[in-house]
């Protein structure tokens, strides 16, 4: 999770569905970007910077297996800790929305009138009776059966539920309508029947500047898979370095998101469950010349032992491992240790200079080499930080080790591949 702010822009004319199946493009913004409504310019990037892991660090809490849900209704997540946002647009005529956009859930919801109770949002809420494609969905229908914790109103339509672990919650009708995302073609893509959820009754953490969350997970009610048939199950981002997050990038679909060319490796990706979170196989972390072997998490000692996630700030392992990992870094580095921001560490006086070692995450069959800016980062002007911490037993590979590769879901392959380059010039 990424991390970051997704915007996806509004524009005039619709793509066939021939179009969609050849695959498009949308921006990909970062959310502490000028561009973002998160923005602040007083904010300096140090400030940015651990902001973004104060928030990674109560997104964790949600992966931990000891309360990880079955589906995404359940999901434990801390809202408004993803770092990207999603605008979208709902509706005949398309009425733009911006929500958190959070690769650890699945439901797309927004806040919907008439709202019996509702967080504060700076933006009009959507009204369904305003929009000629909305249909609610019977409680007899599939997509009401197979998501939990729904339930049958008076009139016979879907009622759904989620909270999060944070006592944050929306519940209100399952429904459909027709969702559209721009593309960087300057045609946007409409999909007709998304199912989402159109709330009327929400609380909790929420910002004033998004108005719901659009889950990007492997669940089957999430944006990727409803899209699944239309994209071939594909899709790509490349993370633009921290430093550059004022810029542009781009998250591709279908054949857009086809990664390949020289220095592309591939891993498998493991079915588990919860099917929201996108789990990979960690064999072992090469720093320099010591190869540290990887003996498992709280996610499992073999296959779908870490998970994927650019809402994620820091990649974080398992304390017994991640100490192994900190002990043969800092033998390799002659500079001065410092104290850091809490929940970094490993932190070194950024006025020293010193050659950062080599660092190498061995996933099955993928061997992916990052680059000084994936595993250390300014974090003040007198602290450089490494970019891996421990915190209990969970793992994730999170969003500075994903920073300028194009990486890229196959869902149909079931694989994820991961491809070095300049974002910026993706």
């Amino acid at each position: 999770m990424a991390a970051i702010v997704l915007a996806i822009l509004a524009l005039s004319t619709l793509c066939s569905i021939e179009a969609q199946k050849s695959g498009f493009s949308v921006e990909l913004i970062h959310r502490d970007s000028s561009k973002s409504p998160f923005y602040n310019p007083l904010e300096t990037t140090s400030d940015r910077v651990t902001n973004a892991l104060r928030r990674s660090f109560n997104r964790v809490h949600r992966f931990k297996t000891n309360s990880a849900p079955t589906t995404a209704a359940e999901s434990d997540l801390t809202a408004d800790s993803g770092e990207y946002l999603m605008k979208i647009s709902l509706g005949t005529p398309r009425f733009d929305i911006v929500a958190i956009a959070d690769t650890g859930s699945d439901l797309i919801w927004t806040q919907c009138k008439p709202c019996s109770q509702c967080f504060k949002q700076d933006a009009p809420f959507f009204d369904p009776s305003k929009s000629s494609t909305y249909r609610k969905i019977s409680c007899s229908a599939s997509q009401c059966i197979d998501l939990e914790r729904t339930s049958c109103s008076t009139d016979h339509s879907c009622q759904y539920a989620v909270s999060y672990g944070d006592s944050s919650f929306s519940d209100g009708d399952l429904a459909a309508d027709t969702l559209t995302l721009a593309s960087t073609t300057g045609r946007p893509v409409a999909f007709p029947k998304t199912v989402i959820g159109c709330g009327t009754f929400n609380g909790g953490t929420f910002d004033e500047k998004t108005s719901g969350i659009i889950g990007l997970g492997g669940g089957q009610v999430s944006l990727i898979s409803q899209l699944r048939t239309s994209v071939a199950g594909k899709f790509s981002y490349c993370l633009l370095p921290i430093s550059q997050a004022g810029n542009s990038s781009k998250i591709n679909f279908g054949s857009n998101a086809i990664v390949s060319g020289p220095g592309v490796v591939s891993t498998p990706l493991v079915k588990k469950s919860p099917d929201t979170f996108y789990f990979l196989t960690l064999e072992a972390i090469t720093v320099g010349t010591k190869r540290i072997k990887f003996t498992g998490s709280s996610l499992g000692s073999e296959e779908g032992n870490i998970i994927i996630d650019s809402g994620t700030t820091l990649t974080l392992l398992p304390s017994d491992f991640y100490s192994e990992v900190e002990s043969a870094m800092t033998s390799q580095i002659s500079a001065k240790r410092i104290e850091g921001p809490e929940g970094l560490s490993l932190c070194y006086n950024a006025k020293d200079e010193f050659k950062i070692p080599d660092v190498t995450v061995h996933f099955t069959n993928a061997d992916v080499k990052l680059k000084p800016l994936n595993t250390f980062i300014r974090v003040s002007d007198t602290a450089i930080c490494f970019t891996f911490n421990s915190l209990d037993d969970i793992a994730i590979y999170g969003n500075l080790s994903q920073m300028d590769f194009i990486i890229g879901y196959d869902t149909q392959k079931q694989t994820v591949s991961f491809k070095p380059t300049d974002c910026s010039k993706n």
